[in-house]
């Protein structure tokens, strides 16, 4: 990934294992009638924070590396996975899996992680390791649904840039939301994995006062780190607690989610001589 990849979420990752949401069931379901998966294939889960995808596809799989370059992501993932015994937990980023000695892949998935990337640099590496049948799973926000834009938004960017200015940051610089303008499914179409199939699936979840507040700090760039210090970072908490039970006086809100799958595999034409190189 991109950027000083391990401190972009400083100090988030109890705050992403409680308070982000996970994936909808049919998510998992697409993907075990997409891929037949059996509990023979190979997953790989690149930027898996604290284990949203790695841990519920674990049950439809072999095995599952669950990669991440915070090393804090993956003890709360850990945590979160007590139990089950076929999730390898690794700190790493893109632009080491060399290092990694990841088997032949089925499957590479990334939760809202592929932007991170220098996206075209790991195609091209993750053409060399997933088998010939296997494809890149990557999801993402609907960003432009404004059906989806949380209803606290205004009140959270109001106090968010009072306590840490207009433009976002990523870790310790800006350099994490100078966004290309190239999309991804741009970068895909030009890539080995260049046949993608676009699906949405939308739902909504009930979030309560606390835990609209706990999960802004999951975010890279309103992480507790980025506060400066324990004090800025509890007044914003205490000041943002009080704009929304202003307007959610129950204390209690309903959040709209949609995420965005894009399923890329290789041609049809590539897949009959195509293999993995083993590492």
């Amino acid at each position: 990934m991109q950027h000083k990849s391990d401190e972009l979420f400083q100090g988030a990752a109890p705050y992403y294992a409680r308070h982000r949401p996970g994936y909808p069931p049919e998510f998992f379901s697409e993907l075990r009638r997409r891929f037949d998966l059996d509990g023979t294939q190979t997953v790989l889960d690149l930027g898996c924070g604290t284990g949203q995808i790695a841990i519920p596809v674990a049950a439809a799989v072999a095995r599952v590396f669950a990669v991440d370059p915070d090393p804090d992501m993956l003890v709360e993932g850990k945590r979160s996975a007590a139990g089950t015994t076929n999730i390898e937990w690794l700190r790493g980023d893109s632009s080491q899996l060399a290092s990694l000695n990841l088997p032949p892949l089925d499957l590479v998935t990334m939760g809202k992680s592929f932007h991170w990337t220098d996206r075209p640099a790991l195609l091209t590496e993750l053409d060399t390791r997933i088998r010939p049948h296997g494809a890149v799973v990557v999801v993402t926000a609907a960003l432009h649904d404004a059906a989806t834009v949380a209803p606290w938004d205004d009140i959270v960017r109001t106090l968010r840039d009072k306590y840490l200015g207009a433009r976002r940051r990523g870790g310790s610089t800006y350099r994490g939301y100078q966004h290309s303008e190239e999309t991804h499914l741009d970068v895909l179409a030009r890539s080995p994995f260049c046949e993608v199939d676009v699906t949405r699936s939308g739902w909504s979840i009930e979030r309560d006062i606390d835990a609209i507040v706990g999960l802004q700090f999951s975010f890279s760039y309103s992480n507790p780190a980025q506060f400066g210090s324990d004090e800025r970072c509890a007044a914003f908490a205490d000041e943002l607690r009080e704009a929304l039970l202003d307007r959610y006086p129950n204390g209690t809100v309903t959040e709209p989610l949609t995420i965005e799958t894009l399923i890329a595999t290789r041609p049809t034409s590539r897949t009959t001589t195509r293999s993995a190189t083993p590492v």
